[in-house]
């Protein structure tokens, strides 16, 4: 048996970015588990009894999800990105031994969407690796990650739609936003809006202008959107129940500057 300290060890190498060899290395330990205990992900030894010699309490473990403790004030700006698209066109499920699934559905027409969201995830979860994968009967694709840490990154996930249920973001979600509203709104675009080409048909003139839509038929979402436009500036209206449009000239080229056409 294995004491805690070796555990420890182990576990803070890991966090490090370093590989099973090199930390076999270091520790002295065999390959196979390392291995084992960075797949298993069990950071406790198997009998820790308080009062032993080299046992302690863990005091890296997130007490939600039983992960290393998330740096939630040192994300990636990516993250922002990846919230957008998640509140838009994203959900949680579960998969065996408490593991959680990201899953992003992206249409297959804008590979660099979702070459994006492919990158986003791997610059939020560098130890887990993304997926791709084609949605039979359609032209979608899911973009999808695994983890236990997801529903601590992802705290809006809960039973139900999200229209049909409070979404609100966290004071650290609140920071994230207030920090890069610009890849929010991206990120919200990129999933449930568009930048089309408006209309206006006259008995003397037709003319044509560039506008953003934003649609989504959760009133909190929509409220999310709307207060990232106001922190950039950017003039928004309410077209109906369930859309928004940006379409002042002045925003839309603020927009531009961040979203532009999807591709």
């Amino acid at each position: 048996m294995r004491s805690y300290d070796e555990v420890d060890r182990v576990r803070d190498l890991v966090e490090k970015g370093l590989n099973d060899c090199a930390i076999a290395r270091l520790t002295h330990l065999p390959r196979g588990t390392v291995r084992d205990w960075r797949a298993s992900r069990r950071w406790k030894p198997r009998h820790p009894i308080p009062g032993i010699s080299g046992y302690r309490l863990p005091t890296k473990c997130c007490a939600e999800c039983g992960g290393p403790r998330h740096a939630l004030d040192d994300l990636p700006d990516s993250y922002a990105y990846l919230l957008g698209l998640y509140l838009g066109d994203g959900c949680l499920s579960k998969q065996s031994r408490g593991v959680m699934r990201l899953r992003i559905a992206l249409d297959e027409r804008y590979p660099r969407i979702i070459h994006e969201c492919f990158c986003g995830m791997q610059e939020l979860l560098p130890h887990n690796r993304p997926h791709v994968q084609a949605i039979h009967s359609s032209r979608a694709v899911e973009v999808g990650i695994s983890s236990k840490q997801l529903p601590c990154l992802f705290p809006q996930h809960a039973p139900g739609r999200k229209h049909e249920r409070l979404i609100a973001l966290t004071d650290w979600q609140e920071a994230i936003v207030n920090s890069r509203p610009d890849l929010l709104l991206r990120g919200l675009i990129h999933s449930d809006g568009c930048r089309c080409l408006n209309i206006i048909h006259h008995p003397k003139k037709t003319y044509s202008y560039p506008r953003y839509q934003f649609s989504n038929r959760s009133d909190d979402i929509r409220g999310i959107f709307c207060d990232a436009c106001d922190l950039l500036g950017i003039e928004w209206r309410v077209m109906n129940r369930w859309n928004i449009s940006v379409a002042r000239r002045e925003s839309v080229a603020r927009m531009d500057e961040f979203v532009g056409p999807k591709t």
